[in-house]
């Protein structure tokens, strides 16, 4: 039996980043976690997709020079990639940024247990026997903060193994398939279908909706729409999946008249969202909200001392808000006086081209009542997205009619995943139009069209 202040079960951004704020405020913590810390985001989704997306870019970039179709006049004479050297690489920078997660926390003085948690009850905690020494590992704690994430939705009609895979397979394949088929339109689908078809994969997206990227306004996802057929993309929207044929090599879908066919694919990539990993909590009897565990503004649980962040805690399931969150509670369990009320938390998709929210779209504004008015800007209108051959897109901003405050940004557009700090710290400081309109914006830059579109509500845009 072991002992200590605060016990947090899981690695991920938000049980990494609790237990480093933890240890700089001397707060004595044990961090359990079953795998590699880092959690999802760093090991098997946010930061290996994107160096997949970049690899596939890459790649896709190299074979437009090769056919001789660059308006810049560099031409290629052949185009390859070695997918295991590419693998190798993505795994590469993983292992640089666990590494680092791992230093930090030794140098805050956070113990690391290796292992899985059951808990017992809301003060103790058994991790599996050592695989050394053969002996569990009981932990008693004062505080529990539960970060235990979330896991790819397996449909029951289309279990993982063989040619269908989650996200985390995607990722790291042995070889590309000649042909995919993408289960789900959402941002993992099309991202990671995206980056699969510019390496050469055939690839056909089924989406049960009638269009791609539904939690997403539809202005926004029509660029990401085109962008899709011109790369060749094949869709079937307004379509669900029924399974695998009896070969295993046919994916059965239905439209919504009622009529089936079928594809003939190599592999299947489920990805219908994800869900919060809740198993194992039973024996704390803890308020939900379906699958998450709910919480208030301060991420505490209906048991005492009971802390709950992240995917786990439901939406958005987006790894900045669980670091804040963790952080946050760290900050509350050393008595500082905190609570988790952001003006918004700004989401990114990474296809190509980018887009980017934060806060309130002009559709959500309305649906609450409020009088806004909205302006974009065109990135056709900018001269930095012409250097970087990507017109398409636009920043588009959302503020009261009344007083000009603030309510929301969106943007599409190529590299447009960095302007989301912007968006976000001009929403945390209640700046109005008239603030962003009279900021001095750095030339040339995709950041102008920011500037532009503030300017555009006002009435006074400069350069369109």
């Amino acid at each position: 039996m072991q002992s200590t202040t605060l016990l947090i079960i899981g690695g991920g951004p938000g049980g990494y980043v609790a237990a480093i704020r933890a240890g700089q405020l001397g707060i004595p913590t044990i961090l359990v976690e079953g795998e590699n810390v880092g959690g999802t985001c760093l090991n098997v989704g946010c930061i290996p997709s994107k160096a997949l997306i970049h690899a596939a870019q890459e790649f896709h970039q190299l074979a437009q020079f090769a056919n001789g179709s660059s308006p810049l006049g560099i031409h290629a004479s052949s185009a390859s990639i070695d997918i295991a050297r590419t693998v190798a690489w993505k795994d590469g920078i993983v292992d640089r940024l666990t590494g680092g997660v791992a230093a930090l926390l030794k140098k805050n003085g956070v113990r690391l247990v290796k292992g899985w948690a059951r808990i017992i009850d809301g003060k103790t905690v058994e991790v599996d026997p050592d695989k050394q020494t053969g002996q569990a590992l009981r932990i008693a704690c004062e505080h529990l903060l539960l970060a235990t994430g979330s896991q790819p939705v397996e449909l029951p009609f289309l279990p993982f193994g063989g040619p269908v895979v989650s996200s985390t397979q995607a990722l790291s394949p042995a070889s590309l398939p000649k042909r995919l088929a993408v289960v789900g339109a959402g941002y993992i689908g099309l991202e990671l279908g995206m980056a699969y078809r510019k390496l050469g994969v055939e690839v056909d997206i089924v989406e049960a909706r009638d269009r791609i990227l539904p939690t997403y306004d539809a202005d926004l996802s029509k660029p990401v729409l085109a962008a899709l057929k011109k790369l060749g993309v094949a869709l079937h929207l307004s379509s669900r999946v029924l399974g695998m044929d009896q070969t295993g090599r046919v994916l059965r879908i239905q439209s919504t008249k009622g009529e089936e066919s079928g594809l003939a694919v190599e592999q299947v990539l489920v990805a219908v969202g994800r869900r919060p990993r809740s198993e194992g909590l039973e024996s704390l009897m803890l308020d939900m909200e379906g699958q998450a565990v709910r919480i208030d503004e301060q991420c505490r649980t209906s048991m005492r001392n009971v802390w709950a962040i992240g995917d786990l805690a439901g939406e958005p399931m987006l790894a900045h808000r669980a670091m804040a969150q963790g952080e946050m509670v760290a900050e509350i369990i050393a008595g500082k006086r905190r609570r988790f009320c952001p003006a918004a938390i700004a989401a990114v998709c990474f296809t190509d081209p980018e887009i980017v929210a934060a806060g309130l779209s002009p559709q959500d504004a309305a649906h609450i009542g409020l009088d806004c008015i909205s302006a974009e800007f065109p990135f056709s209108a900018n001269g930095r997205a012409m250097t970087l051959e990507s017109t398409v897109g636009f920043v588009r901003v959302v503020a009261r009619r009344d007083n000009h405050l603030i309510v929301g940004w969106q943007a599409v557009g190529r590299g447009v995943s960095e302007l989301s700090a912007a968006f976000a710290q001009s929403l945390e400081m209640g700046a109005r139009l008239e603030d962003v309109a009279g900021t001095i914006h750095a030339h040339p830059s995709l950041g102008e069209a920011v500037q532009e579109a503030a300017l555009r509500a006002l009435g006074h845009a400069l350069h369109i």
